[in-house]
């Protein structure tokens, strides 16, 4: 009886899945009345279904455009997950040619009265942005989105790109319940592929027949000269077809410290190697970092305008004229080019009006501005060159390929060492890039082509040191003052969201941070000196920093200072934990304590230490009369731990909690 009810329910269970209908439009009630998701309860929205074909094909007037054809199925579990029902699709454009979207469908279904009931996106509510000069956005937000419901899309773009296929990506935010990929290339095209990512994907190959038909029109001669006269050719050729077809993936969830999660979201590229058409040579594409980069440095939107100097070598040569000292030489050069030039927040490696006419203007992109620079120090006598990065949103360059890098900035090589700058921050100063910019290695490029990696986290830790004088009351209450000295990425990051920001909000944005703390008296020095520390000072009172039980009171003494949890949660991690830069954070806390109470205990001092120092802590208190002073040192030494230490690293931080954490205890006298 067992085994009969067994091969029932697993008839009706494989029923119900392959009655499963994804056709557009065909979207059921069931999926409709679904209120929690099967693969994953937390989600706050799923993929349904997701189906991407790339493919290709040939016109007679333009050869051959890849066709990528998508279709997508999401349902909305909660309020948290309305964000997926706005759209972003970037279309690419180079050289006048230009990416197109098309056939663009989307509904919102939802249940009324039990009835499936549909609202079709307003074609007024789709917008197309210009994010670059080689980048367009086209987005849609879904109509009438509410919880429950399910949205629905599908579009084609067309592409001349045959060397930029977008990557295909296994792995989202949320669970996917169905996947089905394709990409089918024709005999001509040889792709590589390259597969990144924790999620196990097996592709299916396969071979399949296609063929070409060539139209051509001919005049009539002799006796009919004026007319005209058709034929038609068709070339058989073999597709190359691979095949995915995945269920039940479930959501890659970002974590604490992690500078990209793409980087490790699976995924395929397919990067284009050759081109062999029948009877022709084979036309190689870049299939190493040094054809990239050739191909980049032979650009004239690259090395071409690198080599341009005589727009400036007046204002330089008078600038750096009395100064023989190099490093000098490369502070003012850097200053100059950082106090002339406005960045207009175009990203890329390429110039877009050319560095003459933004140099004129005063403002360009990140290709004008820094190769601007790296022409000015290499006209000064030093040895500099352009270096192109991967910015952190845009991921770490894995594979061989021109979109690779999105960013550029300078290095000047000195005997003492490397010196990296960015002029488009004006808060930046040598060797502390903007935090966009520090993403793992970037690729220097020499006078001639060729290429080396550098590293472009910092080497030297950003300090922030804190002084707080605080009184703690009879009732609980703690008041004080409170002072920060802040260095290199912890400086920059201090003077970009401090500098040219209304005050008001900024301490109510501070007071908040703190939950509720009254701040006045505040000051900043050195906020434009890039030169010196920049300063924070404020006086506060905080409310409620200490546990009154009968005669006796506790509390913290990093008060709201201390961290309350370990970021690090997961059992285990498969990816590095990213700090970005390597950090020392000294507290010196002195703490009145209230009149008529002494102190009855204090928490033992402590030290604790990561494996090869990755990371370090120190604590120690100590008592005199009614005051109390606490030293506290807490290092990371590396931007980047690799997960080998993370159980480690996890260790280490709850102790660090546990030990802020620990107690003063005083009691009346």
């Amino acid at each position: 009886m067992r085994i009969i009810l067994t091969i029932v329910l697993t008839f009706f269970i494989s029923v119900s899945l392959f009655s499963q209908d994804y056709r557009f439009g065909k979207v059921s009630k069931e999926e409709l009345e679904e209120t929690v998701n099967p693969i994953d309860s937390s989600a706050v929205a799923a993929y349904l279904y997701k189906n991407r074909k790339t493919h290709f094909q040939y016109f007679q007037a333009d050869g051959f455009k890849v066709i990528t054809e998508v279709h997508e199925r999401i349902k909305i579990y909660s309020q948290e997950g309305f964000n997926y029902a706005t759209k972003q699709i970037g279309l690419y454009q180079s050289g006048g040619v230009k990416e197109e979207i098309s056939s663009l469908k989307a509904y919102t279904y939802y249940l009324e009265n039990g009835k499936v009931e549909e609202v079709k996106l307003d074609k007024d509510n789709i917008f197309e942005t210009e994010l670059s000069s080689y980048w367009v956005q086209q987005k849609f937000t879904m109509p009438n989105i509410k919880i429950g419901c399910v949205i629905e899309f599908r579009y084609r773009i067309d592409s001349p790109f045959i060397s930029n296929i977008d990557e295909f990506v296994f792995q989202a935010d949320i669970p996917i319940k169905k996947l089905e990929a394709e990409f089918e290339a024709p005999e001509y095209f040889v792709y590589k592929s390259n597969f990144k990512g924790y999620f196990p994907v097996r592709p299916i190959t396969e071979k399949r027949r296609g063929n070409i038909i060539y139209y051509q029109k001919s005049r009539g001669e002799g006796r009919n000269p004026g007319g005209t006269t058709f034929q038609s050719e068709k070339v058989d050729f073999e597709k190359n077809v691979t095949i995915f077809d995945l269920s039940n993936i479930p959501a890659l969830k970002e974590e604490p410290f992690v500078n990209n999660i793409n980087n490790y979201r699976s995924a395929v590229k397919y990067e284009l190697s050759y081109v062999k058409y029948p009877n022709r040579p084979i036309n190689y594409y870049s299939t190493s970092w040094e054809d990239v980069v050739k191909n980049i440095y032979e650009s004239s939107s690259f090395g071409g305008e690198l080599g341009k100097s005589g727009y400036y070598e007046q204002d330089i040569d008078a600038l750096i004229g009395s100064v023989s000292d190099p490093l000098k030489r490369a502070y003012l050069i850097f200053d100059f080019v950082k106090s002339r030039m406005k960045w207009n927040e175009y990203y890329g490696y390429y110039t877009d009006k050319g560095v003459k006419k933004a140099y004129k203007e005063q403002i360009g992109n990140v290709a004008e501005i820094n190769l601007m620079l790296t022409s000015m120090l290499r006209h000064a006598g030093l040895r500099a060159y352009p270096v192109l990065v991967s910015t952190r949103s845009h991921g770490v360059p894995l594979f061989p390929t021109r979109e690779g890098y999105n960013y550029l900035v300078s290095c000047v090589r000195f005997p003492e060492g490397d010196m990296l700058l960015d002029a488009t921050n004006k808060y930046a100063v040598p060797n502390v890039l903007p935090i966009k910019a520090l993403n793992w290695q970037g690729r220097m490029i020499s006078e001639h082509g060729g290429s080396t990696l550098i590293n472009l986290y910092p080497k030297e830790k950003s300090k922030n040191n804190i002084f707080m004088m605080a009184q703690l009351h009879e009732d609980g209450n703690l008041e004080g003052g409170y002072r920060s000295m802040k260095t290199n990425h912890r400086a920059l990051s201090f003077r970009e969201g401090y500098i040219g920001t209304n005050l008001d909000d900024y301490l109510e944005k501070l007071e908040n941070k703190y939950n509720g703390m009254e701040i006045s008296d505040y000051q900043v020095k050195n906020d434009l000196d890039l030169a010196k520390p920049v300063t924070e000072s404020y006086k506060f009172v905080k409310e409620s920093q200490a546990d009154i039980i009968g005669d006796k009171i506790y509390f913290s003494p990093m008060f709201f200072l201390r961290n309350t949890e370990n970021p690090f949660k997961l059992e285990k991690r498969d990816y590095p934990v990213d700090f970005v830069y390597p950090s020392v954070t000294n507290y010196k806390i002195f703490i009145a304590i209230p009149e008529g109470y002494a102190v009855e205990s204090v928490p033992e001092p402590g030290a604790f230490v990561m494996p090869d120092n990755l990371g370090v802590f120190k604590y120690n208190i100590s008592s005199k009369g009614n005051k109390l002073q606490l030293a506290v040192e807490s290092h990371i030494s590396e931007s980047v731990i690799t997960p080998a230490y993370y159980q480690a690293l996890k260790a280490y931080f709850s102790q660090l909690v546990e030990k802020q954490g620990e107690q003063i205890v005083l009691s009346k006298i």
